[in-house]
């Protein structure tokens, strides 16, 4: 075989081996990025979920002071928790944001506690009303975090596995955080009508 085709040859295929690995990464690089702007809209989504709950408890707890304005210790740690939970929301990173939202839950779960020591309270339409639209608002928040973590799992796992970690590490992708209940406040309390 003469020596200048098979340096073509060679040439040749080395040419395709830098088209098909640039290629590669570009479509490596493109789904970090998909994968990346899907974690942000689903932490968008529990974002709106939030605000909206903390949006309905200054009306709940106006109803709850109505029957029960003497608890007032119960209703100013719903407030203060409330307060936390905006504040956290500017925060970077999930840990704080759950860490606040927690609180709120527990706070919540007092609140709701009332309704059973104050049946006047329980069958108030405004209370029930309020208490039906958190309830819904939990759901949605739930849904959301669970929508959130998954696709954390699917980024995260792009980025921690071979080859994809060379690509995500040459373009600054690095692992989320899984939105999650912190130990000793995993048993949620439901909100009940």
């Amino acid at each position: 075989m003469d020596v200048r085709l098979m340096l073509g040859l060679v040439g040749g295929l080395c040419c395709l081996l830098t088209v098909v690995a640039v290629g590669w990464a570009l479509v490596a690089y493109n789904r970090l990025v998909r994968q990346r702007n899907q974690v942000q809209a689903s932490w968008a989504q529990i974002d709106v979920q939030l605000k909206r709950r903390h949006d309905l408890i200054p009306n709940l707890v106006e109803t709850v002071k109505g029957y029960a304005g003497h608890e007032r210790g119960t209703l100013e740690a719903v407030m203060a928790a409330r307060s936390g939970a905006i504040a956290a929301a500017g925060a970077p990173g999930v840990a704080g944001r759950e860490a606040a939202e927690n609180v709120l839950t527990q706070a919540l779960g007092r609140l709701f506690v009332l309704a059973e020591v104050y049946p006047e309270l329980k069958a108030n339409q405004n209370f029930a009303a309020l208490q039906g639209e958190l309830t819904r608002t939990e759901d949605k928040i739930a849904y959301a975090r669970q929508f959130y973590n998954s696709a954390v799992q699917t980024f995260n796992t792009s980025v921690q596995t071979i080859p994809t970690n060379l690509i995500a590490g040459l373009g600054g992708f690095r692992a989320t955080d899984f939105f999650q209940a912190l130990d000793g406040e995993r048993a949620t309390v439901r909100v009940r009508y």
